[in-house]
């Protein structure tokens, strides 16, 4: 006969709002954790996640809907967040749309379906269309990397503006003035922030701009390549390029391969995210590094919040997280 929680209380001597409350994914004190998993381990007591799910209106998962499964970003801060919340009794549902908006709908729906408890999304859909039926439960909706304006949900992402406007100075301190960028999608908000930040940053510093500067791709590897070679043929005087995610920054680098130009003496290279890929490259890149740590850990210290709460939907006020990114300098830039 299977061992019930009567057993394990039983045995540990412990009260059974204790046991209960342990078994939830509450605090309890350690002495006593130690008591109850031995308990569990010796009578090879096991839970009932449906009948507790039934009984608690709750499933102790949270859903994940990214655009990349192998995304370095995406995979650093779901790790991160996935640490933090299974200390707390919370399981991943994750889902890889693939960076199409229909999929992130279907994605979404799936997840209803599965009853997580909230949502944790980078959105694809910078209307966040796809988020409306999730968002009328009234159960939690943390967004990371990218805000969707009006939408009234809690979002944690770097600074994109001030993170670009860093660059740029960068540049024009070591004498650039023909500064280009391979910018993101703008339907997105993240490249929205991060194309304003760099035209801010011209303007601030006496820099014309010129649409033929700008090339906005779809955040891969080939629009980064494309990208470059874009802005270099049409722009022979130019002198350095930004980046706008990590993902075009490898692109870009292939392309200066692609073309044998070499960095930094024909053209000078700011790229965004992955030190390790930084470092890997000859000579070292020069980066804008994203506080991935820090973005797991405001989103699941937020998603944590809002589970504890019934209101975390209609009522309280949305957490809008701005985090500082770092300049990583390296050897791709040269002063003129």
């Amino acid at each position: 006969m299977a061992a019930t929680i009567k057993d394990i209380a039983q045995k540990t001597g412990l009260g059974l709002a204790t046991i209960s409350s342990y078994l939830n994914g509450g605090n309890v004190r350690e002495k006593n954790r130690v008591k109850i998993e031995e308990a569990i381990r010796e009578l090879h007591f096991e839970i009932n996640e449906t009948a507790r799910g039934l009984k608690t209106n709750t499933t102790r998962t949270i859903g994940v809907v990214i655009p990349e499964l192998n995304s370095v970003f995406c995979a650093k801060v779901i790790g991160r967040i996935e640490d933090t919340l299974r200390k707390h009794g919370y399981a991943l549902m994750i889902c890889d749309c693939r960076t199409d908006k229909v999929r992130e709908r279907e994605a979404v729906e799936f997840l209803m379906r599965k009853r997580v408890d909230g949502l944790i999304n980078m959105p694809v859909d910078g209307k966040g269309r796809h988020l409306e039926k999730f968002r009328r439960t009234g159960k939690p909706v943390v967004l990371i990397d990218r805000e969707i304006n009006g939408l009234g949900c809690d979002s944690v992402c770097a600074d994109n503006r001030e993170a670009m406007k860093e660059a740029v100075k960068l540049l024009v301190e070591n004498g650039h003035r023909g500064i280009g960028m391979v910018a993101g999608t703008q339907d997105v908000l993240t490249a929205q922030e991060r194309l304003m930040g760099y035209e801010e940053a011209c303007s601030e510093n006496g820099i014309p701009l010129r649409e033929s500067y700008i090339y906005s791709g779809d955040c891969t590897i080939e629009s980064g390549v494309l990208g470059l070679e874009t802005l270099v043929r049409n722009n022979p005087e130019m002198t350095a390029v930004v980046v706008g995610n990590y993902n075009m920054s490898v692109g870009v680098m292939i392309g200066m391969n692609e073309l044998g130009l070499s960095v930094p003496e024909e053209l000078s290279v700011i790229g965004f995210d992955n030190l390790q890929f930084a470092r890997a490259c000859r000579p070292r890149l020069t980066i804008l590094d994203q506080p991935t740590g820090e973005i797991a850990d405001h989103a699941a210290r937020i998603m944590l919040e809002r589970l504890e709460k019934t209101d975390c939907a209609g009522n309280a006020q949305p957490y809008k997280v701005r985090l500082k990114t770092a300049l990583i300098p390296g050897s791709s830039v040269k002063k003129l």
